[in-house]
């Protein structure tokens, strides 16, 4: 995997040729960026990548990796990706009207431990919700 499959993806092309042409994508771009391309380059390129970005040292490039790998985020949802585009000024979707716009899981193939992590998270999300509504119901 490398940084050419991530241009499969129209988002990830375009946070890709915003850095490479020296743009601040933003707080959450960059966040964005990190969170899917870690799943192709490796941690030294990403440092790399992000330090395209002239709001981007070194060393926040660096807290930026770790704290997605040791948070182990998952790559954002079109939704979360929005969300977060609403944060900021850069536009990281650059064409928010599409709906299939935005949308890593469509364009892009993760290693499989990613989509069993999502996978585990919604059970426990349905798990607590359903405790809750028994909770709710109970007298």
């Amino acid at each position: 995997m490398a940084v050419e499959d991530l241009k499969a993806n129209g988002m990830m092309s375009h946070l890709l040729a915003s850095l490479e042409a020296g743009e601040d994508i933003g707080h959450y771009g960059r966040l964005v960026f990190a969170m899917v391309a870690r799943h192709f380059v490796d941690d030294a390129a990403l440092v790399r990548l992000l330090r395209q970005d002239p709001a981007c040292d070194e060393a926040q490039a660096h807290a930026l990796v770790e704290q997605v790998k040791g948070r182990d985020y998952s790559p954002p949802r079109r939704e979360k990706v929005l969300e977060f585009q609403s944060r900021q000024d850069f536009p990281i979707c650059p064409n928010a009207d599409d709906p299939d716009a935005c949308n890593v899981y469509k364009d892009l193939r993760f290693p499989e431990h990613v989509y069993a992590h999502i996978g585990e998270y919604r059970e426990q999300k349905a798990h607590a919700a359903s405790e809750e509504a028994d909770s709710a119901a109970a007298p």
